[in-house]
């Protein structure tokens, strides 16, 4: 997918709970295999794709798929399964899938039972991923509102700022307020000082790292829309200054009716 792809599927996403009692077809599936085996082998977690989850969850209707996203037992693991783990997320709902991050309202021993964990790896959280039904259920937009009351908006996520945010950056933000994180409690606190941005959440061992990884994928995505190229070192959002793209600056005599509309 391009980036404008997945900004789009940012801007259509959104958790579902409420599928329609249809198997994902082969194609589908094997696609979603193909991109889990991807991310392990990119990443060296270790993802499974679940094609019947239905039987671990009692909050959920409908059939629908999973992926069990797992790792090894550091924080590093537990950024990059967030990290890697939108990736997939974004690209099933661009396509038409509906998609939810799930910690905590699920069997975990069921999901345990039914794949393969290699040792000093960790179940950490599934995704499910089905044929959402076209309209949400009475219980979905419940659970839409009460994890969405006390929402944050980007601005609260800065704790530190020595200058006002790059026209860039502020658009960065605003998708990772768009990102999904547990009861939708965004916890990354984001630093803006000299020129640099930074992140972190209070308590890295713990799903908090998970959210952050997400975050850092939205932030990596706005950036990138508006010429910034860069990546997560050690907290720090790095820029890499050969993959900058500008534009050149418009002449005076430019007329916008010359242009075509995008």
């Amino acid at each position: 997918m391009t980036n404008s792809e997945y900004i789009k599927a940012i801007e259509m996403r959104t958790s579902r709970r409420s599928y329609k009692s249809i198997a994902l077809d082969k194609d589908t599936a094997q696609v979603i295999r193909d991109m889990v085996d991807y991310v392990n082998e990119k990443s060296g977690l270790h993802f499974v794709f679940i094609e019947d989850a239905s039987f671990a969850f009692s909050v959920f209707s409908g059939r629908f798929s999973a992926v069990a996203v797992c790792g090894p037992d550091t924080v590093a693991a537990r950024e990059d399964c967030g990290y890697y783990g939108e990736t997939i997320v974004l690209q099933c709902v661009y396509h038409g899938l509906g998609t939810c991050w799930v910690s905590g309202t699920y069997n975990e021993n069921k999901i345990l039972e039914s794949i393969e964990l290699p040792k000093k790896n960790r179940l950490y959280c599934v995704i499910a991923i089905g044929f959402a039904n076209p309209k949400k259920s009475l219980k979905e937009n419940i659970m839409y509102k009460a994890t969405h009351k006390n929402s944050r908006s980007y601005q609260k996520m800065i704790e530190a700022c020595d200058e006002r945010l790059p026209a860039h950056y502020e658009y960065a933000m605003q998708l990772v307020e768009a990102a999904p994180s547990a009861v939708n409690r965004r916890p990354v606190k984001f630093r803006y000082e000299n020129g640099l941005i930074s992140a972190s959440v209070d308590e890295p061992y713990s799903d908090k790292s998970i959210d952050f990884g997400i975050a850092k994928l939205h932030f990596q995505l706005g950036a990138s829309a508006k010429g910034i190229k860069g990546e997560w070192i050690n907290g720090v959002f790095t820029e890499d200054k050969n993959r900058v793209i500008k534009f050149p600056e418009i002449n005076s005599s430019y007329e916008k009716g010359d242009s075509e509309n995008e």
